[in-house]
């Protein structure tokens, strides 16, 4: 099953729950996949590759924008936001934790044989591509920092 059709069902779950917050993050979820079927080149598809990244997109961008709401004391449009980063989630694999973080990075640092801080885009490289989907990419880039600076 898609993401597009999971999103389908629980559409209409939510609708008839008249779970508001629901429905409003899995209607942007839709949006944002209509919009990238239309994008030149998609030939109306999207891979699971390009779903993954979507919704981290869409995860990043509302957690933005939480930040900034709590800054300006705007509870009712953080909440909505909260409320929306918690309904995308739900569609991303279990993120990882700093510790299992840590190990994995690791793991890429030995098996790239950095040396040090002068390898950090190289382990970001091997990092980023094993770790998409499981890791916010400011994490990884803290994690790879830490691990070659010992």
């Amino acid at each position: 099953m898609s993401l597009e059709e999971k999103v389908m069902a629980q559409m209409k779950d939510a609708m008839k729950s008249k779970n508001e917050a629901l429905l409003r993050g899995l209607r942007a979820i839709k949006a944002e996949i209509i919009k990238a079927k239309t994008e030149p080149g998609a030939n109306g598809q999207v891979t699971p590759d390009a779903e993954m990244k979507l919704l981290q997109k869409m995860v990043k961008s509302r957690k933005d924008s939480l930040e900034i709401y709590t800054q300006q004391n705007r509870a009712d449009l953080a909440a909505k936001e909260s409320e929306e980063i918690a309904v995308i989630e739900q569609f991303l694999p279990k993120q990882l934790s700093e510790a299992e973080l840590a190990e994995a990075v690791k793991a890429i640092v030995a098996e790239t044989g950095a040396a040090g801080p002068q390898d950090m885009g190289k382990v970001m490289g091997v990092a980023s591509k094993q770790l998409a989907g499981k890791a916010d990419g400011k994490a990884i880039a803290a994690a790879v920092k830490e691990a070659l600076a010992k």
